[in-house]
């Protein structure tokens, strides 16, 4: 439980089961392995932006004056983490753990992109956490984080078609905690949050487990595919970047910033036009990082702590989550200046950019408390860029 404990302490800045965390007590609120599991394996995806090697510690320029922007939020229920937008049924999923004193399983919400009102609901079994969706829309995938498996979930009906739970213990006793998913040419790449940690490669048609990565570092964290380099990047909670060949599912090379500095990477973006990669730290370092993929060395440093990330190409701009300060940050992704800046009275958590990149939806993570329950139900917001 002490691994899981220092896990949180990283990702405490957060909130959430896929890796946010809020600001708790820690003596006070991780009183049992599965509770700390439930509020360890819970944080988002990161990103950020390049030039040339910055020689100087760089923070995001502070925001001018807030730009009023169009802003709707909705109170949907608790523990929500990640969102998958399916472009078959256009609808926003989100997933739910619901609570975690004296609540089992969990929901999967059905939300209007525009007014984000509920249009249907997945009483699940098990707590929903990752989220990713297959190409064309018509499914998508959640991990089942507390209980070390992920779910194969219609877009259309909503109806778990089909499940796979991983073997094996922590030295606990409980189930690994299987915490992001990637989807990629059948297949789906799922973190294992173990000391040492594996990803899992699933047939994601036939919901089979084909091969396990191991050796992946402790606490496997964010994990993408690049289009540029033909590579699946992995995060860890030993500051490296894992390049893994989807091919062969072989590691070939493994990225560190290389300064001396303790890590601890949650959440993984890239631009692919720029050879960019984004990771975030929002415990250790409090930064997010850009590397070069080419040279695999640091290029920028952006002070601040940093918990979900995403890129908008079509903008070309970095949006990045913060839970402890409570904002929600758009940067210019050339110049890493701050254009606005979003502040909400609970967590920013979960990010995700619509299809048509105009919109950004947010989920808000409410605080604990020491009994584990939440002062109140989670939220989601949709900004209109």
């Amino acid at each position: 439980m002490s691994m899981i404990i220092i896990l949180f302490k990283g990702l405490l800045s957060l909130t959430g089961t896929a890796y946010p965390l809020m600001e708790l007590r820690m003596k006070s609120f991780f009183t049992t392995p599965k509770a700390a599991l439930a509020l360890a394996i819970v944080a988002v995806s990161g990103l950020s932006a390049c030039q040339a090697p910055a020689k100087k510690t760089e923070s995001a320029v502070a925001a001018p004056e807030p730009v009023k922007t169009q802003r709707l939020m909705r109170e949907s229920g608790e523990g929500l983490y990640e969102m998958v937008y399916s472009t078959a049924t256009k609808s926003l999923f989100v997933a739910s753990a619901q609570g975690f004193k004296d609540v089992n399983g969990g929901m999967i919400y059905r939300l209007d992109p525009a007014t984000l009102n509920v249009k249907g609901e997945t009483h699940t079994d098990l707590k929903n956490f990752g989220m990713a969706e297959d190409d064309n829309g018509q499914l998508f995938y959640t991990t089942n984080t507390l209980d070390g498996g992920v779910s194969k979930v219609d877009a259309r009906s909503g109806k778990v078609l089909q499940r796979l739970m991983f073997k094996g213990k922590d030295k606990d006793g409980d189930p690994i905690g299987a915490r992001e998913v990637l989807f990629h040419k059948g297949e789906l790449f799922i973190g294992g949050v173990a000391d040492p940690g594996f990803i899992s490669v699933v047939n994601a048609q036939t919901m089979t487990l084909k091969t396990r990565i191991q050796n992946a570092g402790k606490w496997v964290t964010g994990i993408i595919y690049s289009p540029l380099t033909d590579r699946v990047y992995a995060a860890n909670g030993g500051g490296e970047i894992l390049v893994i060949n989807p091919h062969s599912h072989k590691i070939e090379k493994r990225l560190t910033a290389n300064d001396g500095k303790e890590y601890l990477f949650l959440n993984l973006a890239e631009d692919p036009a720029t050879g960019r990669l984004f990771v975030t730290d929002d415990s250790k370092a409090k930064a997010t990082l850009v590397f070069d993929e080419r040279s695999g060395n640091v290029i920028k440093r952006i002070e601040g702590d940093a918990l979900g990330i995403k890129f908008n190409a079509r903008r070309n701009e970095i949006y990045i989550s913060q839970r402890e300060s409570k904002k929600v940050l758009q940067l210019d992704a050339t110049t890493y200046v701050v254009k606005n800046s979003w502040s909400f009275e609970t967590h920013p958590n979960s990010l995700l950019v619509s299809p048509e990149g105009e919109t950004l939806y947010v989920t808000l993570k409410q605080d604990f408390n020491k009994d584990n329950s939440t002062k109140g139900p989670d939220s989601v917001v949709r900004i209109a860029l």
